[in-house]
């Protein structure tokens, strides 16, 4: 089976809802998500999903209804629902006994694109779920075992997130039936989606956040809230805060890019299959819309081929430009950077500046180098590099679903799990890296 390449692009921030909405969209099989969202066996919601325009832009709405009261206490963001007359509805009221519990702090994910009203019904109360909670209603459910790995998998980086943020270990985190409920569907809807899609490959975009404060059940949080800051700086995604006054990334959202992101830089040139846009509920001065790309790349097939090599020696550059230059360089396709620590005249510290690049980077190597930093010239020279055939595939290990890149050479195959994933099991377990890493490397031999 052909796996397709997937960008997200996420200049309106991301949700879960907005995703979903965007890989219906895109074209993943709305009967096979229904069907996989009523085998969780969770009652008390409805799933609308129709359309509507943002900023004249046509988009698709993914939308999960509470059908329960709960008590009005618990605030969620209030947001306006858009809908056309096409919007169809699925029940979900499955016969489901609730075990009662109020012993922990009802720490939750607060989807940015919900509005409910919550009030008591006689001895109704509220259920908390864990991760392991969720992990069970996961499991038992009759999706693919890929969808429930990325299901875990996401759900994983949003309780680590969490936990950090409220100070409490993994499995103290509790997401209250409300947020799990939204969580759950939009998390579960999303891994279906991709499943479905037969996406390997994701790229993902800067995540353009807004700015200001937000009111949750914990109170008033700036923005963005402390669990979405934790995501994107352990996976190292890219975020720029904007004058929107509002919050334009979820920890829903943030995680799904976080967990699905397996490339770091789109490529110069690719070709667009297919466009997918999903809506949030707000109404901003730009679309909120999230955009997903089906694309196709070329990707190298020799073993061996041509690049440039471009130096330069800087003595009088602050380490944070030179931070910011390297990013720069990788953004505008350097195939590789590194500094290293150098002396010059008069012995004075400093640090070379090294590239590899294709021919047709060179100038724009060349513009970034002499615009960030203090250089006045550099060396720039061809060379011949082997490049070992490489892919990123899902392995399945004892851990779960593992991306690890598979490099092949002369009839030998080498493994390597990806960082962000090895990371994810020892926060998760205590293990330390050296012992994850080479066990999945076992694992992966056997």
């Amino acid at each position: 089976m052909n796996r397709k390449e997937l960008y997200i692009e996420c200049y309106s921030g991301i949700s879960g809802d907005m995703t979903v909405a965007s890989l219906l969209d895109l074209g993943a099989d709305e009967k096979v998500l229904m069907d996989a969202l009523n085998s969780l066996n969770i009652d008390g919601f409805e799933i609308k999903i129709g359309r509507t325009k943002k900023c004249g832009i046509d988009a698709c709405t993914f939308d999960v209804i509470l059908l329960d009261d709960f008590h009005e206490d618990h605030h969620h963001h209030s947001h306006d629902h858009h809908h056309d007359d096409c919007n169809h509805s699925h029940k979900h009221e499955h016969s489901h006994n609730h075990e009662f519990s109020h012993e922990h702090e009802q720490l939750h994910t607060h989807e940015q694109d919900h509005s409910h009203k919550h009030e008591s019904h006689g001895d109704h109360k509220h259920e908390h779920r864990n991760i392991n909670d969720i992990y069970k209603i996961i499991d038992n459910s009759k999706i693919t075992e890929r969808a429930k790995e990325i299901s875990k998998r996401i759900f994983d980086v949003v309780a680590v997130a969490e936990s950090k943020a409220h100070g409490v270990e993994i499995d103290k985190v509790h997401f209250h039936e409300v947020g799990a409920i939204d969580s759950i569907v939009d998390i579960v809807a999303t891994a279906v989606c991709i499943d479905n899609l037969n996406i390997d490959t994701v790229y993902v975009s800067n995540i353009y956040e807004g700015s200001g404060h937000v009111k949750c059940q914990h109170g008033i949080m700036p923005v963005p809230v402390p669990a979405v800051v934790n995501i994107v700086s352990d996976y190292s995604l890219p975020i720029r805060i904007t004058d929107i006054k509002g919050e334009l990334v979820t920890p829903t959202g943030a995680a799904i890019a976080a967990a699905l992101k397996n490339k770091d830089r789109l490529p110069e040139e690719f070709t667009i299959i297919k466009i997918g846009v999903g809506a949030g509920k707000k109404d901003f001065k730009k679309a909120n819309i999230l955009r997903t790309y089906l694309i196709k790349t070329e990707h190298q097939a020799k073993s061996t081929d041509e690049v440039w090599v471009l130096e330069t020696n800087i003595d009088d550059s602050t380490s944070e430009s030179l931070a910011f230059t390297m990013e720069k360089l990788f953004e505008k396709g350097a195939l590789d950077v590194f500094f290293t620590p150098i002396y010059m005249k008069k012995n004075r510290p400093a640090y070379k500046l090294s590239l590899i690049c294709e021919e047709k980077s060179i100038k724009s190597m060349e513009s970034i180098i002499f615009k960030h930093t203090s250089s006045i010239g550099l060396r720039k020279y061809k060379t011949n590099r082997t490049v070992l055939k490489r892919e990123i595939k899902n392995i399945e290990t004892d851990y779960g679903l593992i991306r690890i890149k598979v490099c092949t050479y002369d009839g030998n195959k080498y493994y390597y799990p990806e960082y962000e994933d090895v990371k994810l099991i020892c926060n998760k377990t205590g293990l330390s890296y050296k012992e994850v890493y080479n066990s999945i490397i076992s694992m992966v031999r056997k």
